[in-house]
């Protein structure tokens, strides 16, 4: 007898197509939820940095390298030019101030002093025999002047005699009249005389002293080029070391070339270039520190360079107090500039985020420290080790501040 089998219901003949079914749409589901959330990236902790949020002290400073050099250089220039007979001073001497460097010699300049010397000679040996001739004259006139003086005094009392003999009745009144006529006329004549003898005596004084002056003019000329020959004699302006000479025995030198370098050692600066992000900022006076094995060495910018090149320009800085025993000129230090006073702030160390994100956003890490998500955030001033946070982040805080090369473009990461 047959059995009659009864047909299953549907959902049981294909329960094994429908719970593939189902596991395939919640897979799909999955996938589609995944792309459409926040991109998940799983890190591991030893290959990244995390750092506290504080409320620090935060100091604005610029770190630079600087290179020590002199404190002043001074370029050594020829008053005369000349062809190079002898070099004194070696590269290297510590020379003092009218040492001899170097000694030059000039023909032309030596026949040229030689000529103003004759001339001089002359002028003076002119002046001389002027000056003995107005000499002459002036005995001349003083004889001439005594002469009329005389010739006044004899008439007088030639006059007087002949009024005494007019009244004793010896003399007519017609022979009086005669010799006070000649005395009057003889009078008047001599004060003329006198007369001229003042000016010409004026004239001579003139003459002496424009002669005087001439010579005078001439001696200073001739000073002044015998001065010359002592300019071929080139000598330390300053006390130094000097550096170099440029110039080798009988080579032709011109007036003002610059011949040597001698640099003063009494003293170093350290010259540094910063960038011009900071030219409106850094200012003569303002403090500044090396730190050297553990010690802080002060200083204090005392020049700025405002000229921009390659978007950067120069600062010299000297110190103010000790100094590293081991300065030499050439070497070179890190050198902090402050900017400002220390002022409480948020703050965070450095990172390589900044370079990635622009100080835009960073990795924010959860309470749990199993995962770190993007926030938003606002930098404000930056020194080479700390970030000022001005919104985004709070003290206590953690944050993940390295390895932002290689998150991409992931919304969170899940730290293991």
């Amino acid at each position: 007898m047959d059995i009659k089998i009864e047909k299953k219901p549907w959902y049981i003949r294909y329960r094994y197509y429908m719970i593939a079914a189902l596991a395939f749409i919640i897979f799909l589901i999955y996938v589609i939820s995944l792309s459409l959330g926040p991109r998940k990236l799983r890190i591991e902790t030893d290959n990244i940095q995390i750092a506290e949020v504080k409320d620090d002290k935060f100091m604005e400073y610029v770190d630079v390298e600087g290179l020590v050099q002199p404190i002043l250089t001074i370029k050594v220039n020829t008053r005369e030019g000349g062809s190079v007979d002898r070099i004194v001073g070696e590269e290297g001497n510590m020379m003092k101030q009218g040492d001899t460097l170097l000694i030059l010699t000039n023909p032309d300049l030596i026949r040229s002093i030689e000529d103003q010397r004759d001339e001089w000679e002359k002028q003076r040996i002119t002046y001389k025999e002027k000056e003995i001739e107005m000499e002459q004259k002036s005995l001349t006139l003083k004889q001439q002047t005594l002469q009329a003086q005389y010739e006044m005094e004899r008439l007088r009392k030639s006059f007087g005699l002949d009024k005494e003999e007019f009244k004793m009745g010896i003399k007519s009144k017609a022979e009086l009249q005669v010799s006070e006529d000649e005395y009057k006329y003889k009078l008047k004549k001599t004060a003329l005389q006198m007369e001229s003898l003042k000016p010409d005596s004026s004239v001579t004084l003139i003459r002496k002293e424009l002669l005087r002056n001439d010579l005078e003019r001439e001696s200073k000329k001739l000073k002044r080029a015998e001065e010359r020959l002592e300019d071929l004699i080139v000598k330390a302006p300053i006390g130094g070391q000097l550096s170099f000479v440029k110039v080798t025995p009988g080579q032709q030198v011109a007036s003002g070339e610059s011949i040597a370098e001698i640099k003063v050692l009494d003293q170093y600066k350290i010259h540094t270039s910063l960038s011009e992000y900071y030219i409106d900022r850094i200012t003569t006076g303002l403090p500044a520190t090396v730190n050297y094995q553990g010690k802080r060495y002060p200083l204090k910018i005392t020049k700025v360079v405002p000229e921009v090149k390659d978007r950067m320009f120069d600062v010299d800085l000297v110190f103010t107090g000790e100094m590293p025993e081991n300065v030499r000129v050439g070497k070179s230090f890190r050198v902090q500039i402050e900017l400002g006073q220390p002022e409480q702030a948020i703050v965070i160390p450095r990172g390589n985020f900044y370079q990635s994100t622009g100080g835009q956003w960073i990795y924010k890490i959860n309470s749990s420290k199993t995962k770190a998500v993007k926030v938003p955030l606002n930098i404000g001033r930056q020194n080479p080790l700390q970030y000022e946070i001005t919104e985004g982040l709070q003290p206590g805080e953690f944050v993940v501040i390295t390895g932002y090369d290689t998150f991409g473009d992931a919304e969170e990461l899940i730290l293991k």
